[in-house]
């Protein structure tokens, strides 16, 4: 048991890795989708194109020479009931050829577990999969904005249930939209990151809640406003990352007061950026993902493969 292969074909990534269980490293090679100039994302056809296309040249710079133990993909956006992509069937069609091809076993898993595992890696904390405690896990991406209870699992690695979620617009597109109308290249978020590095501005904010979920879908409204209004395009940045920032951190005080304190770990694209991170930090006990495995990736899925495997071996 020595190297295992993850493939995840998101919405906007098309992402292999290579896990080494011996040395517990991980190679990983992503290519993003193209996306105009000026547009907001992909329509499900154009993405599930490009990922065709990209995953041969992106697997194949890891696959060459290998010898591996299992294969993991991710096959769907989350382990519920509905949760359907047409672009995680290129991730899965490749996945099925190696398997079979190889003779190795395939294990198949949710975009957000791979990004839980990612961050756990990352962090350090593979640990919190063992036994039976539970953790609290932030997913913050282009299409999840999810509060997370999550107890090791020996059938889906992590069993994953909602405490809360943003009830409308997810924090990933409210970031790509105000960037998007800033003139910014989506995706957007470490452009604008930089770009409200520059502001001074402070800002109280207190986007509305509900049972512990947030509300985003007024901030583009308001940003939009604020750019008629002359503001700089440094502070509507500030502006949106603190709006995110202030509902994330009443998402984490709410699931606390339910739960208690066990550990946090946020993981997603938007958790790469440092402002909100070092927000978080100053509040709460918690780890992040390394920017490498916030934003979308196969190494969690890889990780995922292992795990299966070994539990395999292990009954």
């Amino acid at each position: 048991m020595a190297e295992f292969l993850g493939l995840d074909t998101s919405n906007y990534t098309t992402s292999a890795a290579v896990f080494d269980s011996e040395s517990m490293s991980i190679t990983q090679k992503k290519l993003p989708l193209p996306v105009k100039d000026g547009e907001r994302g992909l329509r499900q056809s154009d993405a599930l194109f490009h990922h065709v296309r990209q995953l041969p040249e992106t697997a194949s710079m890891l696959i060459s020479g290998r010898s591996f133990s299992a294969v993991g993909v991710s096959v769907r956006p989350r382990n519920i009931p509905g949760s359907y992509m047409p672009c995680f069937l290129a991730g899965e069609t490749a996945g099925e050829l190696i398997s079979s091809s190889l003779g190795i076993p395939l294990y198949k898993t949710s975009h957000q577990v791979g990004h839980i595992l990612a961050a756990l890696y990352s962090a350090g904390k593979l640990s919190l999969i063992d036994g039976d405690k539970p953790f609290i896990a932030f997913h913050l991406s282009g299409g999840t904005t999810d509060c997370l209870l999550c107890r090791p699992d020996s059938d889906e690695v992590i069993r994953c249930e909602e405490i809360a979620r943003s009830l409308d617009l997810k924090a990933g597109q409210a970031v790509d939209r105000v960037g998007v109308m800033l003139g910014l290249k989506f995706p957007c978020g470490t452009e604008l990151e930089k770009l409200a590095l520059q502001s001074d501005r402070i800002y109280k904010i207190h986007p509305p809640m509900k049972d512990g979920s947030c509300s985003l879908s007024g901030l583009e409204n308001i940003c939009a406003k604020m750019l008629s209004d002359g503001e700089k395009p440094c502070d509507i940045a500030l502006y949106c990352i603190k709006y995110i920032e202030s509902a994330l951190i009443k998402m984490t005080e709410y699931a606390i007061e339910k739960y208690g304190e066990i550990p946090l770990v946020y993981a997603g694209g938007v958790m790469s950026d440092t402002i909100i991170k070092n927000s978080v930090l100053s509040r709460f006990e918690a780890d992040f993902a390394e920017p490498a495995f916030s934003s979308d990736n196969s190494a969690g899925v890889a990780v995922y493969a292992w795990i299966k495997e070994k539990n395999k071996c292990r009954s």
